[in-house]
């Protein structure tokens, strides 16, 4: 029997409006490179990663010249013009067009384009973790902060117990056959564990790293770049 393979699908078919930058975010420059570049050489560089396949908007006009100007990424990175409206809508997409590349027992890494933290060690951890596992999983961090519920005035509703909470993170990883079925049977869910719980399974957490975080508003950019420019 031939082994399972891995692939990465990055959706990136945002256009970032809350980052204020005027383009899509993933193309933001971060410690001298675009966003999204991070995550893809990391992909790249990984010796389990069979190929990487990044998810674009039909009207995208950066990506091209990106690619075009890393010639180590040439024959490691596909670009999918099939972007949705949802993270939903583009990984579900994406799952679509490569059917014919992939088997239904082939793991999938599904990556936010937005955490240019991840690392080859968290690659190694999420892999090592999930070889065996029926389901499949996620990389997460336990909530260490006091969570508090608002009302509609802002005010505290009530104190929520942190106990056996986590904060989902990405990549998550799931086999093939499995991901698309989720993501073909469910709608507005927000990642991609999420679809797979809502047929009765239970992905595995696989902690993270808080360097691996979203960059989602302005102030995340310094941050990003401390972590990335001192690669702790």
């Amino acid at each position: 029997m031939i082994p399972p393979r891995h692939f990465a699908l990055i959706p990136a078919a945002g256009v970032g409006a809350r980052m204020g930058v005027g383009h899509p975010k993933q193309y933001l420059p971060l410690a001298g490179k675009a966003m999204l570049l991070h995550a893809l050489e990391t992909f790249a560089l990984h010796p389990v990663i069979e190929h990487s396949f990044v998810v674009v908007s039909a009207e995208d006009g950066y990506i091209d010249d990106l690619l075009a100007a890393q010639a180590h990424l040439q024959d490691k990175v596909t670009v999918l013009r099939h972007g949705g409206q949802t993270r939903h809508a583009s990984v579900l997409n994406g799952l679509r067009v490569i059917a014919n590349q992939l088997t239904d027992s082939d793991w999938v890494l599904v990556h936010d384009a937005a955490r240019p933290g991840l690392t080859k060690e968290l690659i190694d951890r999420l892999v090592h973790a999930l070889k065996e596992d029926a389901v499949g999983g996620l990389l997460a961090l336990p909530v260490v902060d006091t969570l508090k519920r608002s009302d509609a005035q802002s005010c505290v509703r009530e104190t929520v117990s942190r106990e056996n909470l986590w904060a989902a993170q990405t990549p998550q990883m799931f086999r093939y056959g499995l991901l698309k079925h989720a993501l073909e049977s469910t709608i507005n869910v927000t990642d991609e564990a999420s679809a797979i719980e809502a047929l009765g399974h239970h992905p595995k957490l696989v902690e993270g790293s808080p360097r691996n975080f979203k960059v989602t508003l302005p102030h995340d950019v310094a941050l990003a770049e401390l972590h990335l420019k001192g690669n702790s």
